[in-house]
């Protein structure tokens, strides 16, 4: 048999295949070139889908050419009596301006509807005049059934304009004709100085032309346009919301949403600072509402928040539409909602629920729409965190006194830990006994924290929503409705959780609160009784506690308002100054330490709530011991 033995020819043949297959696959490798432009495709084909998705949303008419006769005459073909409209010479594509001093509006003959509506001294953030409809965002139409079985939609159709005035105000009255005296009419009147739109509906000779035993829908859709630096910021303020039989029901603020209610009294597309609502002061019957956020990143190409719909079934009273309607196209404003009480539009503003939202309502929203007419607005935020921190100051005493309370009799309590560290339940009936004759309360070191709660939550509405305080500056931020920035990190790096950028004034207020938890933290060590066994350890829990929470405030508000961000800042300088006067000048050690040894002197009337607390714990210790 013969014996085989390696070839190095062939294994050099192998080698050097191989060699060449390497070179051919490193050859055939894209160039740096080829990839950027193939991602360069890849992202226009999405740009292009995406686009096509954002056209679907708000529906758009295909264009008729009117000079085409055959066209035309197709297109007379479809209306039925409605094809009179498109005979006149107002059967174009032509808009009516209509404005005041503060808002300037575009009415389009087709469809009748507003194709644009910009609010005269506002900007963007980065200059451009606010447009709250432009450039086919938005669609108003009302869909109905005819007599001879047509399904015909207002957008679709030719309105005849007509401006006049009405003393000083402006009428624009936008008719869809089927005969001279025969029409569906929209009538916009504008009052000067106002944002507010009256806003008719109403037929006059079509009982006979449209279907009265089918319903006419009404449907307005909008998709809200980017106004903020950060969308994602705004889109947190941005929210449908509707008025029903008194009460506000709303959207949820982020993803999709849907949501059928009656008795609607109006719809407010909010976008943070500026509305869209339509009012109806005798209420719709029942409407549908849907919500969708429309951006996926902070890119600056993403261009809309969030998309808009409403449906709603108008009724005709005998063969004819009569609806009087307002359009409100301006600022989130409280001060001019106050214009118009009966329509109850303030409660469109997200003030907060309850308490919190009643104390932002009525008391710190007028209070800094006062200082800030007198001061600058940065300087207007101090003053108001020293007068609520001035208001505040009892409760912040309260607390203080308490604690210092608890360190004067804190040795009497460690004697009773240390006597009876083997029996838990004794120790704390005579730790309870104690604090009984010395006239001290564990708990009413933690009530006036409590009652600040509604404060703190009610300011934190207050800021990120306040309009006066948009795009307003102090000392190095620009805006102090929105967060300032004093570094931004390289194109495309972001940290979690915190952002693609660094503000001061979160850093300041995170500063701020480390020292006060530190005096607070001290405190509170001083009077803390002994840890129990199996008990955690709160004092190491406190330690912990004064590094973690400037660490999340740092990060929570580093995206937040940077009037919020100021007011902490100060408010936590004021706390400590408060503090220090206190403990230095007010509250004297020896002086609680008398006043508590007279009160163990006296006799003390037992409460009914001691009396059952002492008998539970007699109890339990009786079971114990059997």
């Amino acid at each position: 048999m013969e014996q085989k033995k390696f070839d190095i020819n062939s294994i050099l043949g192998f080698v050097l295949i191989g060699v060449i297959l390497i070179w051919v696959m490193y050859n055939n490798q894209p160039t740096e070139e080829e990839i950027q432009a193939e991602k360069a495709k890849q992202e226009q084909v999405e740009k292009a889908k995406e686009t096509e998705k954002n056209a679907a949303m708000i529906e758009q008419v295909p264009a008729v050419d009117l000079k085409d006769s055959t066209a035309l005459s197709q297109y007379k073909s479809t209306l039925g009596a409605f094809a009179y409209s498109a005979s006149l010479p107002s059967a174009t594509d032509n808009s009516t301006t209509f404005e005041n001093e503060l808002v300037r509006f575009k009415i389009s003959n087709k469809g009748g509807q507003i194709v644009e509506a910009v609010l005269k001294n506002y900007k963007t953030f980065d200059s451009i005049p606010v447009y709250l409809i432009k450039d086919g965002n938005a669609s108003f139409n009302l869909n109905f059934n005819t007599n001879d079985n047509r399904t015909l939609n207002t957008q679709d159709l030719y309105f005849e304009p007509t401006l006049t005035k009405n003393g000083e105000n402006q009428v624009l009255s936008m008719k869809l004709k089927t005969g001279s005296n025969k029409y569906l009419e929209y009538r916009y009147e504008l009052k000067p100085n106002e944002y507010l739109v009256d806003f008719t509906i109403r037929s006059q000779g079509l009982n006979g032309v449209i279907n009265s035993s089918q319903p006419i829908t009404l449907d307005w859709k909008l998709k809200g346009i980017r106004h903020s630096r950060s969308i994602k910021y705004e889109n947190r303020y941005t929210r449908l919301t509707y008025e029903h039989d008194g009460d506000t029901g709303k959207l949820s603020p982020g993803g999709e949403d849907d949501e059928s209610e009656k008795n609607i009294s109006w719809i407010s597309y909010r976008q943070h600072f500026f509305s869209s609502i339509l009012v109806n002061p005798n209420a719709f019957s029942d409407a549908s509402f849907t919500s969708e956020q429309l951006f996926e990143d902070e890119s600056p190409e993403e261009k809309y928040v969030k998309l808009y719909t409403t449906s709603t079934p108008l009724e005709l009273k005998g063969g004819e539409l009569n609806y009087n309607l307002h359009w409100y196209y301006g600022p989130t404003d409280a001060r001019i909602f106050k214009q118009y009480k009966d329509l109850n539009l303030s409660d469109s503003i997200p003030f907060g629920w309850g308490i919190f939202g009643f104390i932002n309502k009525h008391v710190f929203t007028p209070l800094y729409d006062f200082l800030s007419s007198v001061f600058p607005y940065g300087i207007a935020i101090i003053i108001m965190t020293i007068i609520v921190r001035l208001a505040l100051s009892p409760v912040t005493y309260k607390s203080y006194l308490s604690q210092a309370k608890m360190k004067v009799i804190k040795p009497e309590v460690n004697e009773i830990a240390q006597k009876y560290k083997d029996n838990p339940m004794k120790r704390q009936q005579e730790t309870m006994k104690l604090y009984s004759k010395a006239g001290v309360s564990p708990m009413s070191g933690c009530i006036p924290g409590l009652l600040q709660i509604p404060v703190f939550y009610a300011l934190f509405m207050f800021f990120p929503t306040a309009i006066m305080l948009r795009q307003k500056s102090f000392l190095w931020a620009n805006d102090l409705s929105s967060y300032d920035i004093i570094y931004k990190f390289p194109e495309g790096f972001s940290i979690p959780f915190y952002g693609d950028h660094v503000s001061l004034f979160p850093i300041l207020a995170s500063i701020a609160i480390f020292f006060y938890m530190k005096m607070t933290t001290g405190q509170q060590q001083a009077m803390q009784q002994p840890a129990q066994e199996g008990m955690p350890d709160m004092g190491s829990i406190m330690k912990v506690m004064i590094y973690i929470s400037p660490v999340m405030m740092l990060f929570f508000f580093n995206n937040y308002a940077s009037g919020l961000s100021l007011y902490y800042f100060i408010s936590n300088l004021i706390t400590i100054v408060i503090m220090l006067v206190i403990k230095k000048y007010i509250i004297d050690d020896e002086k609680i330490h008398e006043k508590i040894q007279e009160n163990k002197k006296k006799p003390k009337k037992e409460s009914r709530f001691q009396r059952k607390m002492r008998e539970m714990m007699e109890q339990a210790e009786s079971q114990k011991k059997k």
